[in-house]
Protein backbone atom coordinates (compact mmCIF):
# COMPACT_ATOMS: atom_id res chain seq x y z
CA UNK A 1 0.00 0.00 0.00
CA UNK A 2 2.85 2.37 0.83
CA UNK A 3 4.32 1.81 -2.62
CA UNK A 4 1.04 2.70 -4.32
CA UNK A 5 0.66 5.88 -2.27
CA UNK A 6 4.24 7.01 -2.83
CA UNK A 7 4.06 6.26 -6.56
CA UNK A 8 0.95 8.42 -6.83
CA UNK A 9 2.67 11.24 -4.92
CA UNK A 10 5.75 11.03 -7.15
CA UNK A 11 3.47 11.51 -10.15
CA UNK A 12 1.72 14.54 -8.60
CA UNK A 13 -1.52 12.60 -8.14
CA UNK A 14 -3.68 12.74 -5.02
CA UNK A 15 -3.34 9.18 -3.69
CA UNK A 16 -6.79 9.08 -2.10
CA UNK A 17 -8.55 10.31 -5.25
CA UNK A 18 -6.51 7.99 -7.46
CA UNK A 19 -7.09 4.87 -5.34
CA UNK A 20 -10.81 5.56 -4.96
CA UNK A 21 -11.19 6.08 -8.71
CA UNK A 22 -9.14 3.03 -9.65
CA UNK A 23 -11.07 0.76 -7.27
CA UNK A 24 -14.33 2.03 -8.73
CA UNK A 25 -13.21 1.66 -12.36
CA UNK A 26 -10.99 -1.41 -12.45
CA UNK A 27 -13.81 -3.96 -12.82
CA UNK A 28 -15.25 -2.14 -15.85
CA UNK A 29 -11.90 -1.51 -17.53
CA UNK A 30 -10.78 -3.73 -20.38
CA UNK A 31 -7.55 -5.62 -19.74
CA UNK A 32 -6.01 -3.80 -22.69
CA UNK A 33 -6.79 -0.44 -21.03
CA UNK A 34 -5.53 -1.15 -17.51
CA UNK A 35 -2.42 0.94 -18.14
CA UNK A 36 -4.72 3.98 -18.22
CA UNK A 37 -5.28 3.48 -14.48
CA UNK A 38 -1.59 3.71 -13.57
CA UNK A 39 -0.73 6.93 -11.71
CA UNK A 40 1.43 8.32 -14.54
CA UNK A 41 -1.37 7.76 -17.11
CA UNK A 42 -4.40 8.35 -14.89
CA UNK A 43 -6.84 11.17 -15.31
CA UNK A 44 -10.04 11.34 -13.28
CA UNK A 45 -13.36 10.89 -15.02
CA UNK A 46 -15.17 14.14 -15.53
CA UNK A 47 -18.83 14.24 -14.64
CA UNK A 48 -20.83 16.06 -17.26
CA UNK A 49 -24.31 17.44 -16.95
CA UNK A 50 -27.07 15.36 -18.46
CA UNK A 51 -28.03 16.33 -21.98
CA UNK A 52 -31.29 18.19 -22.44
CA UNK A 53 -34.09 15.79 -23.24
Amino acid sequence: MATLIETAKLNDVDPQAWLADVVARVADTSITRLEDLLPWNWSPLTITAAKDA
